[in-house]
């Protein structure tokens, strides 16, 4: 099992650098930006998208893919995801009111806004934030990581650990509370539906709601906001 683990672990962070060497080799070729960019941005999705059918073809044979005692039932399944969904929103809310309001942090994740001007520019980009990102992120820091330390320890330590890890990993030190929280809500509802998919889904759906929301109401939303912060005085 544990070789097993370390290859999906490898598998991940082969799908995260290798992209920066393909980087490298194609700024050498005579082409144009655009194209050169294009290049770089297909292969990190196909890349990403190769890596997530290994770790689940590796884990294919894991009891987190069959029936055991205790596991949400399909109708349990789909309540734990919507319930999970919307801790996850309230947790963030107030970590966003936590980082904006007390200790003066802008509102928006500069990981978040990088990736969006990505989708921007490359729409294939958006199955990587939406699905595939979200899916492997689960495999490796709620069924791996933190899954093995809740064996050793509890959910407690098991969820702070993971949630740090899942934090740092995102390289938005001004938001790692918001990624922590977001992170230990996954923790929670994956040991209470004793099934990844609940917390898979949970993902996908969050991402993709970000997705839609920062492509196509960003500005909107935005401006409501200020106007908030601006009548009660709030830092902005």
């Amino acid at each position: 099992m544990v070789k097993r683990f370390g290859l999906i672990i490898i598998l991940y962070l082969f799908a995260q650098l290798s992209p920066l060497a393909v980087s490298e080799l194609v700024s050498t070729l005579a082409l144009e930006p655009a194209t050169q960019n294009a290049i770089i941005m297909n292969y990190q999705v196909i890349i990403f998208i190769l890596a997530l059918v290994g770790a689940i073809f590796i884990l294919k044979k894991e009891d987190e893919f069959e029936r055991k005692e205790g596991q949400a039932s399909g109708l349990m399944t789909v309540i734990w995801t919507i319930l999970g969904l919307f801790m996850a929103w309230f947790g963030q809310g107030i970590a966003v009111v936590i980082q904006n309001f007390i200790l003066g942090e802008p509102v928006q994740s500069q990981n978040t806004l990088d990736l969006m001007e990505l989708a921007r520019a490359f729409p294939v980009v958006i199955i990587l934030i939406a699905i595939v990102g979200p899916i492997f992120e689960e495999i490796i820091f709620r069924r791996i990581i933190f899954g093995e330390l809740y064996k050793r320890t509890n959910f407690l330590v098991a969820g702070t650990v993971s949630g740090l890890i899942f934090a740092v990993i995102h390289f938005d030190f001004t938001h790692l509370l918001v990624y922590f929280t977001m992170s230990f809500v996954f923790a929670f509802i994956y040991v209470q539906s004793k099934r990844l998919i609940v917390p898979i889904l949970a993902h996908v759906l969050m991402n993709t709601f970000v997705v839609i929301i920062q492509l196509f109401f960003y500005e909107q939303i935005m401006e409501q906001f200020e106007q908030v912060a601006t009548i009660l005085f709030l830092p902005f």
